[in-house]
């Protein structure tokens, strides 16, 4: 049974659960997700012997919302997350990441290596710094297509049109972004004049075969609670981040690494680049293991919880130095 606690930094007071003793493995999530997303790895991993910590990210669930995008990039949450750390006492963690959880984990490779013992990465591969600020290349699709990431940087439009029905949005994007739906097909909206629920189709009635009412339920109530905005100037501050990142404009990430995504993840066949997996590799060099988990889309945890649990506490062991099976 998870615990849930408060962790003060030096600029927010931060939600976390969590669950286990031993070396820390912490959780990061993405959008619209809190910690709670990962409360079925948390005690996978403390019966695997390891203290597992889910936050809730800045401006998300319980953690406070900050007014400024620039307060929401991943250099500060970095400073979040090492706050975290010291407040353990410990001097590394494995850091598990998806969505902007991922981006998140991978710059902490980077900007701290020293604070980590390794990283377990799902859906969203490490890639350079592109030549150019991010939102330049989404407004150029967008003037072909709705796309989202270019529609969630006019500030309060998204935040009121999510706002008013959260419930539908949450079960809209959660059910898009699954192995259930081809998550690609919100693009064949033009951009002029769309919304975000105009895109996103209709979801079928909870519970579903990968999410119950009650989790579906817990996951709502936060955002009904705080709205999305926390969560929107994530999108707000990528060209910030792209900014902050120059110094690491050709730098690979050094630490050990694992890689698993839904065979039928959105980010790794729109938003990934034309080769992923090959850029990947050039580009992290420890990288111990890539696996396609079959039947899984984008909250490959939720879809196939068992797979990916499996895959976890496995990786985990391995850095931990201790015989695994390998035969799964």
């Amino acid at each position: 049974m998870s615990t849930h606690r408060f962790v003060t930094t030096d600029e927010v007071r931060m939600h976390v659960a969590e669950q286990g003793a031993g070396e820390p493995v912490i959780f990061c999530h993405g959008f619209p997700h809190t910690g709670y997303m990962w409360h079925r790895q948390l005690p996978a991993v403390a019966e695997a012997g390891f203290h597992a910590l889910a936050p809730d990210l800045r401006g998300y669930g319980r953690t406070e919302v900050r007014a400024s995008a620039d307060a929401y990039t991943n250099r500060a949450v970095i400073g979040d997350l090492l706050a975290l750390l010291d407040d353990l006492d410990a001097e590394k963690a494995v850091f598990v990441g998806i969505d902007f959880g991922a981006q998140l984990v991978w710059e902490l490779a980077l900007r701290a290596p020293e604070r980590v013992h390794g990283v377990i990465v799902l859906n969203n591969p490490f890639a350079p710094r592109p030549p150019a600020a991010p939102s330049r290349l989404w407004a150029k699709a967008a003037a072909r297509h709705f796309l989202h990431l270019d529609y969630f940087q006019k500030p309060g439009v998204a935040d009121a049109e999510l706002a008013a029905c959260p419930r539908e949005f949450l079960t809209r994007v959660y059910y898009s972004l699954s192995a259930d739906y081809h998550y690609l097909d919100t693009w064949k909206f033009p951009a002029e004049g769309t919304g975000y629920l105009d895109v996103l189709p209709e979801a079928p009635a909870l519970p579903w075969s990968w999410l119950s009412d009650h989790e579906f339920d817990t996951l709502a109530a936060d955002f009904e609670r705080t709205g999305f905005t926390g969560g929107l100037e994530w999108y707000r501050a990528l060209d910030r981040n792209w900014e902050l990142t120059a110094e690491y404009a050709d730098a690979r990430v050094g630490v050990p690494a694992y890689f698993l995504y839904g065979a039928k993840d959105p980010d790794m066949e729109g938003f990934s680049g034309r080769d992923p997996l090959t850029t990947l590799r050039e580009n992290v060099p420890d990288l111990r293991a890539v696996t396609e988990v079959a039947g899984a889309g984008h909250l490959v945890q939720l879809e196939r919880t068992a797979e990916v649990n499996t895959l976890i506490t496995t990786h985990l062991r391995e850095l931990r130095g201790a015989p695994v099976e390998h035969g799964n």
